[in-house]
């Protein structure tokens, strides 16, 4: 995939997707789990691929990086300090930031381990790296997984790899998973009720959050 064909998409329905979100329990179920693990954590906050900054303006990020120049405009007005870019090419100095958010950006990702080594990078001493992701086995996995094969909009170019997959490459990275959590475990065509996140992963789980450090920080 190429990151210019998804970010065109986002780009062409920025508001349509924002629009998404309103009154949304979706949405409350999967920001819950990251207003668990947010309040240690340091600062400046960098979103990659933020998007409108839905979940970022909700998790006190002050930094929106995204290719999609009309939703970074909507991440300003959430408070957010726009930065046009890709998580490839991070336009910082290293070593600035104290916590990098990756939120359902990881499956849109043309080189997940660039984006990676340049988290590494710009990470200040002790920072974190913040996944959210939809596990690929799930049952959320495998909805989205035919949605991008029926071409919706949306997932045509999202690939969804397990938890499992996504933890060995950031440990192939340096990054080691120092906390978890896991919700969504209604079904799709049966969500009805907000869920309490559990601690830990779960394959199972429609979405789940990962904190990560550099193995030399780990505690």
């Amino acid at each position: 995939m190429d990151w210019r064909q998804v970010a065109r998409i986002y780009q062409e329905r920025a508001r349509e997707y924002d629009a998404w979100y309103e009154d949304s329990l979706l949405f409350d179920i999967e920001l819950a789990p990251l207003l668990e693990i947010v309040a240690g954590l340091p600062r400046p906050r960098l979103e990659i691929g933020s998007g409108p900054g839905r979940f970022g303006a909700r998790l006190g990020v002050e930094l929106a990086l995204d290719p999609a120049p009309a939703a970074l405009q909507l991440a300003r007005q959430r408070g957010m300090m726009p930065l046009a870019g890709i998580g490839e090419e991070l336009p910082i100095r290293g070593q600035q930031i104290g916590t990098v958010f990756l939120l359902f950006t990881l499956c849109f990702l043309e080189n997940p381990r660039q984006v990676f080594r340049e988290c590494t990078r710009v990470l200040a001493p002790g920072g974190r790296l913040v996944i959210g992701l939809v596990p690929g086995l799930s049952a959320w996995g495998r909805l989205l997984t035919r949605k991008k094969e029926e071409g919706n909009p949306y997932y045509r170019y999202a690939e969804f790899r397990t938890i499992a997959r996504w933890t060995e490459m950031l440990a192939e990275c340096g990054f080691t998973v120092i906390d978890a959590r896991s919700t969504l475990f209604q079904a799709p065509e049966n969500l009805q009720h907000h869920e309490p996140p559990r601690s830990g992963t779960d394959e199972g789980a429609g979405f789940c959050v990962l904190v990560a450090c550099a193995k030399e920080t780990a505690p």
